[in-house]
């Protein structure tokens, strides 16, 4: 599935490529069996089984799915059955695009992120934005689903920068989406 690209879409057709996306209820399941997955997502997003990489991005999009972080910040491949360990080098994600819309009812901007895996996330209150790193390195991460994350990668973090810098000074850098602020400078 390959999906148009952001820059030529308009917020409701965002909104709408957000929506439609049919995900299983892993909060609803309870699986009896635990067990290791053999599975790792690296830094950079790849995906790697046994150490051989996953090079079919439907299978990477439906695994995707199936993913969710516990409290302990464990990730695991859910299904009604068991749940898999899988080990994550940073952020489950990869945010691979940016654009940003006004919402003509309400005026307020809304960042729209592509990921890796075609999903759409829709930046706000219930997928805030995160600042980790330091100042001179940081790391921007905005939350998809199920407690994982996905890190914006180099292209979309200048995105971010350039976006926060036509709209505030740089001592108070900062953008907002939904209606919530988001600072971009990590904590001390």
């Amino acid at each position: 599935m390959n999906l148009p690209e952001l820059a030529g879409l308009s917020l409701s057709e965002i909104a709408a490529l957000a929506q439609e996306r049919r995900l299983p209820p892993l909060d609803q399941w309870t699986p009896a069996h635990s067990g290791e997955s053999h599975m790792t997502i690296q830094a950079d997003g790849a995906w790697l089984h046994e150490g051989s990489p996953i090079t079919r991005p439907a299978m990477v999009r439906a695994f995707a799915t199936l993913l969710m972080r516990d409290a302990q910040g464990q990730h695991w491949l859910v299904t009604p059955h068991e749940r898999l360990a899988i080990a994550v080098d940073d952020a489950a994600l990869v945010a691979v695009d940016m654009e940003v819309r006004h919402d003509p009812a309400s005026g307020q901007a809304v960042l729209a992120f592509r990921l890796n895996t075609d999903d759409i996330v829709l930046c706000g209150p219930e997928h805030p934005l995160r600042v980790a790193g330091t100042a001179d390195v940081p790391a921007f991460y905005v939350a998809v689903r199920h407690g994982i994350e996905a890190r914006l990668n180099r292209s979309t973090y200048g995105q971010l920068i350039a976006h926060a810098l036509a709209i505030s000074p740089p001592e108070d850098l900062a953008v907002e989406s939904r209606g919530a602020r988001f600072a971009l400078v990590p904590a001390a």
